[in-house]
């Protein structure tokens, strides 16, 4: 059905604890941050709603609440570099250091180690962020390409089915660009742009198995979501319950946000590490296929783009990613 253990993905877990419960304080936190700046821009808003009439007072703490919502997305949108680089790419070397058999250090030690290779294989942050957006525009192309295959199926009502399909898939490739990144550094290659695009076409020659596999884990990614967000309803009702003029929304909004953490810091990690599994299964022995190469290099911009770095990184032109990083995200 899958190609991959979840008894494996619960070991490397429990063997990466030191990184799980860095990236619970890091997502938990970014959750605190919201509610404060939220609850914060509100108790503003309402003071500010004294000068009026009820109405007024009810309108200004609305605006408050959004305008600490905004300020905070604001910043953490800047951080989005950071957080790929420190805690996404840095959980995910240490789980390929432990599915390669070898020993990770204990406690903060760890995360000064997967710091210490994710620096090794990409540099500076905005390498592997620009590198992480091209393998997002690639895997669409990739997801894109197997749908139109199963649309020219002749089969009555297929177009209405594919239509669920690719909103599914959509959800599911969201975990994929992550296992890309992974064969980087499980290959150890000092060409990063190379490496993913390596990493790509043998995703790209073995997508059915690999999009099968997420499937099943983003069913249960989000299902495991949906429940905690039901059970994180009454605790979040009761935080917008002592907020100045009550929020009737925040009730909904910050449950979302606490099982937007938990869901990024624990819930994830565990599907990436199934994933992990089964990229490796799946392509193990292989290499890559010139003709998906060409089938990619026809389908997406972003994977010539992809070339282009790999050629021009090894030639030593390292210090150009950072100017054409907004280039990269627009092709």
């Amino acid at each position: 059905m899958w190609d991959f253990s979840m008894g494996t993905a619960l070991t490397l877990m429990r063997k990466t604890m030191p990184f799980l419960l860095f990236r619970i304080s890091v997502y938990f936190g970014i959750a605190v941050a919201y509610v404060l700046a939220t609850g914060t821009g509100a108790g503003i808003g309402y003071g500010v709603g004294g000068f009026g009439d009820d109405d007024f007072q009810t309108t200004t703490t609305m605006w408050g609440g959004i305008a600490g919502f905004g300020i905070t997305a604001g910043i953490l949108y800047l951080l989005r570099e950071y957080l790929l680089y420190i805690v996404k790419a840095g959980h995910i070397a240490v789980m390929v250091e432990l599915l390669d058999g070898r020993e990770l250090p204990d406690g903060q030690g760890q995360i000064s180690y997967a710091r210490r290779i994710v620096s090794e294989r990409f540099g500076e942050a905005s390498v592997l962020f620009g590198i992480d957006q091209l393998i997002t525009g690639v895997v669409n192309a990739i997801t894109g390409m197997v749908q139109g295959l199963l649309m020219i199926l002749p089969i009555p009502g297929l177009d209405k089915v594919m239509s669920l399909v690719r909103a599914y898939l959509k959800l599911a490739v969201g975990l994929v660009d992550e296992v890309i990144l992974a064969h980087s550094l499980r290959t150890g290659s000092e060409n990063p742009y190379a490496s993913a695009k390596q990493a790509l076409v043998l995703y790209g020659q073995n997508a059915k198995p690999m999009q099968k596999n997420a499937a099943w884990l983003t069913l249960f990614v989000w299902g495991i979501s949906l429940l905690v967000f039901l059970l994180m309803l009454a605790p979040a009702a009761a935080v917008v319950y002592v907020m100045p003029g009550a929020w009737s929304a925040g009730g909904v909004v910050f449950a979302l946000l606490f099982a937007w953490a938990v869901k990024v810091a624990v819930i994830e990690p565990f599907a990436i590490a199934c994933l992990l599994q089964a990229f490796f299964k799946v392509t193990e022995g292989q290499t890559a296929n010139p003709d998906w190469e060409a089938k990619l290099e026809t389908a997406s911009n972003k994977f010539k783009t992809l070339g282009e770095k790999a050629v021009n990184w090894a030639s030593g032109g390292r210090g150009t990613h950072s100017a054409n990083k907004a280039e990269e995200a627009a092709v």
